[in-house]
């Protein structure tokens, strides 16, 4: 394993060696190709024909799939020798021999495997690899009273210095997972936004991320783009160099000559839809599903590419798409998006979010997350992005949950009231199950004769002095011309 945590291409056993051309190379062959300026061991997952010639998909040692890429015959040398594939019989052998392995070690416990696991132990992936935040959050569930926690109330700072290493996750959108310590499970910013740069996604669907990214580079708007995962656009796109979206309609094209003849034509300068909500720095548009069916489904094929979890491109009747857009003397141009479902039977108020590579990073990220809570204020329900959650959006959501609830926490403290579980949720348009697995990761919450309280460490709240200083945007409620929309059956589910 590498330090990363990322399997080692080319661990499933010795192989032969040799030289190799550009004609002869196959899927499965491990060569050194050129990635960030320095030769590195790749193996060669799928091979395809596109327009400037024949380009190899590669996975790299030490790489998590997110990084994989498409190269072309230039990149690879040549100079040094390609580790062939194993033959069947060959990988059949191995098997049998981990096995036999396998097999003995079992038959010799040691002491230190007779010992007693303990519950710290218990917690952390056996492998030495790092545990996904979220099951820290369901673990949390699983231990709450839920009816006694409700009843918490409020006690400032009763345990000084208790919390975690860092709270101010500014970089809403910036890819993160969880750190692991030694004696501790704290979260520490800097560890998770260094380990998740390198290593990737942490995704929920490895069946998804398995499947060979198809779309080289994108062209969009003024931006290239490089996508991260495989997005279903028709399979003739694959074998292009470069596609094109149109930043407005988001038509695609293969060519630049088809897409600059429909650049011509078209007139769309934002999206289709209501404009609800604007200020001096974004808007927000809200479009139906079901009436602009084609702009959605290519909206979802769009986002695809850079969300490892999404199932949904074309079924998008039963949602509505919120829009976030900058302006310009050109229109608006998309930053990001979260969708919704018109009736949702769990309370979602987020099916889908996404910033896009080019805005993220930004704090836009915070911004559709509050958007999608103000919503949920003016329909008086509480809301709760659907789960689960992506490792960009986990890390989003923990953050505005505990920048939010801290704030009203603090105004309890100065007026000297009581606060309890039920009220936050209430104030804040949060689940109750949000609210409680935050106070515990920030261990806010404490058990104190024979009650459950909820306590401010001083470390957290010095951490909230100094993010406040750094004059975040926020959504002005007062801006938002909006009221919960009525669907009749039909509209609310897919129909022709």
């Amino acid at each position: 394993m590498s330090p990363s945590g990322e399997p080692e291409v080319g661990s499933d056993g010795p192989r032969q060696k040799g030289k190799a051309t550009p004609d002869t190379l196959k899927v499965g062959c491990i060569a050194h190709v050129t990635k960030d300026g320095q030769p590195r061991r790749a193996e060669i997952l799928s091979i395809k024909e596109t327009k400037s010639g024949r380009q190899f998909y590669c996975n790299f040692d030490n790489f998590n799939k997110r990084l994989d890429e498409w190269v072309p015959v230039s990149r690879i040398d040549f100079e040094q020798d390609v580790e062939w594939p194993n033959s069947e019989k060959d990988k059949q052998k191995d098997a049998k021999n981990k096995k036999s392995t396998v097999v003995s070690k079992k038959s010799q416990p040691s002491k230190k495997t007779q010992k007693k696991v303990g519950k710290r132990e218990q917690s952390v992936a056996s492998e030495g690899q790092t545990p996904h935040p979220w099951t820290e959050f369901v673990e949390s569930q699983n231990k709450a009273d839920g009816e006694d926690r409700a009843n918490a109330s409020l006690e400032v700072g009763a345990t000084p210095g208790v919390g975690p290493d860092e709270m101010e996750l500014d970089e809403d959108e910036t890819p993160a997972s969880a750190a692991k310590k030694e004696h501790t499970q704290s979260f520490s910013r800097e560890q998770e936004i260094e380990k998740l740069r390198t290593s990737g996604s942490m995704t929920q669907n490895p069946a998804e991320i398995s499947r060979i990214r198809n779309i080289s580079q994108v062209e969009f708007g003024r931006y290239v783009l490089f996508p991260w995962y495989f997005s279903p656009y028709p399979e003739v796109f694959g074998r292009e160099d470069s596609i094109y979206i149109c930043e407005f309609c988001l038509s695609y094209y293969g060519d630049l000559k088809s897409f600059s003849r429909h650049r011509q034509k078209c007139t769309l300068q934002h999206p289709p839809g209501n404009e609800i909500y604007r200020d001096d720095f974004v808007s927000f548009y809200e479009i139906d599903g079901r009436r602009q069916r084609t702009w959605c489904r290519n909206l979802c094929l769009l986002s695809k590419m850079f969300l490892d979890h999404k199932t949904l491109y074309y079924d998008v009747d039963p949602f509505l798409f919120y829009v976030m857009t900058t302006r310009d003397e050109k229109g608006s141009h998309l930053i990001g998006y979260f969708s919704k479902e018109k009736e949702s039977a769990d309370a979602y108020n987020v099916a889908c979010i996404l910033t896009l590579p080019q805005y993220q990073r930004k704090g836009y990220g915070r911004l559709l997350i509050q958007f999608s809570y103000e919503l949920s204020k003016i329909e008086g329900k509480l809301g709760s992005p659907e789960k689960p959650l992506s490792d960009l959006g986990l890390l989003s959501y923990r953050q505005y949950w505990s920048e939010n609830i801290l704030d009203l926490l603090l105004v309890y403290s100065e007026g000297q009231e009581k606060c309890t579980i039920e009220t936050i949720a209430t104030r804040l348009a949060m689940t109750t199950q949000d609210v409680e697995h935050t106070l515990q990761a920030l261990k806010m919450q404490v058990y104190h004769k024979g009650e459950h309280k909820i306590v401010i460490p001083e470390k957290l709240v010095q951490q909230r002095e100094k993010s406040k200083a750094k004059q975040k945007r926020v959504i002005d409620p007062e801006r938002i011309q909006w009221k919960p929309p009525v669907f009749t059956a039909a509209s609310r589910t897919w129909g022709w």
